[in-house]
């Protein structure tokens, strides 16, 4: 039976005392390192998500690691309607959505996917940076909590089909496959097409079974969902300048101190930024891409579709007031 000096009894209590500071100590520091789940339903191959990826780099290292940031892309976490939810239910912190799906919750944000709202990209470029947007994306935050932190070009939509589309008449009857959310519908309605909505993920399916006649998208998510392979004819319509809106969810933005917001309205500006510069560069190349694969790349007169679309923006499908119309078109002029 071993007898342990005094001495020696002071020291173990020590080292167990030392052991359980170290242990909480190492306890507090994970907990302090709060992961955010970033979702979009974009592929790994396009800019979004290249940018994304940037973004959690950048918020862990200039937040000090209080933030580590998990990318989850190609509707891994759900379809746009269930991101959108997400945000307000705190199941996932930050997301990339189209203007259209924000619209459903704030009529007012849902302007910039309307088609022709905007005369060219630099008409996009100044409404992005306008007091106009910044007060939308506050009537929206006001109204969901929610709150949008950047607006990122999407590019141009496009419509692919088998046959070619010259002019409206062309589309009449077309079965087309859309997002499923109100604004994408306008200019297919005003041509006298049949638009069909159908989750993201599954339009390569239905493009190739016949489900759809044709469906609308920028050349580089055609290219990235490899639409091209199951469509013959791609119809520079460009009828919606598109956005994505960088969005942080009211249960997480809550818990930011204002130091930290900072940070996340720097990083996603920028990464918004890059994302608009890369999507840029990618229509100017692409045109040739697709001629190089055998796709016939196809000029409209794009005032036709104008034409027949421009009456539609305050009529019933329009979510804003006639003022919010008439300060954005007169921006840039």
């Amino acid at each position: 039976m071993s007898h342990k000096s005094p001495q020696h009894l002071r020291m173990s209590h020590l080292l167990t005392a030392t052991l359980i500071a170290a242990g909480i100590g190492f306890a507090g520091a994970v907990h302090a390192a709060e992961n955010l789940r970033f979702a979009h339903v974009y592929e790994t191959s396009e800019p979004f998500h290249k940018w994304a990826l940037w973004a959690a780099d950048e918020i862990e290292e200039r937040t000090d690691g209080r933030y580590t940031m998990q990318v989850h892309p190609a509707s891994s976490l759900g379809k746009e309607e269930d991101i959108n939810e997400g945000l307000e239910l705190g199941t996932v912190d930050v997301i990339y959505t189209g203007t259209q799906f924000a619209g459903r919750a704030y009529g007012p944000i849902g302007i910039a996917g309307a088609a022709y709202m905007f005369r060219d990209f630099d008409h996009w470029q100044a409404f992005a940076d306008s007091d106009l947007f910044q007060e939308i994306a506050q009537g929206y935050q006001d109204q969901t909590g929610n709150v949008p932190l950047a607006l990122n070009y999407y590019g141009e939509r496009h419509v692919t089909s088998n046959e070619a589309v010259n002019e409206p008449a062309d589309m009449e009857g077309l079965k087309i496959r859309v997002p499923n959310a109100p604004m994408y519908m306008m200019m297919p309605e005003a041509v006298g097409a049949n638009p069909t909505p159908i989750a993201f993920d599954e339009v390569y399916l239905a493009l190739q079974q016949g489900v759809v006649d044709a469906q609308e998208n920028p050349l580089p998510t055609i290219r990235a969902k490899a639409f091209h392979e199951v469509q013959d004819y791609i119809n520079l319509t460009g009828h919606i300048t598109d956005s994505l809106i960088t969005i942080v969810g009211g249960p997480r933005w809550n818990q930011l101190s204002e130091e930290d917001r900072e940070i996340f309205r720097e990083v996603f500006q920028e990464a918004a930024e890059n994302n608009t510069q890369d999507i840029l560069k990618s229509e100017e190349e692409l045109v040739a891409w697709f001629e190089e694969q055998g796709n016939t790349v196809n000029e409209v007169d794009r005032e036709l579709f104008r034409e027949a679309v421009m009456p539609a923006h305050n009529g019933d499908a329009a979510t804003w007031d006639e003022e919010t119309y008439e300060r954005l078109q007169a921006i840039g002029q």
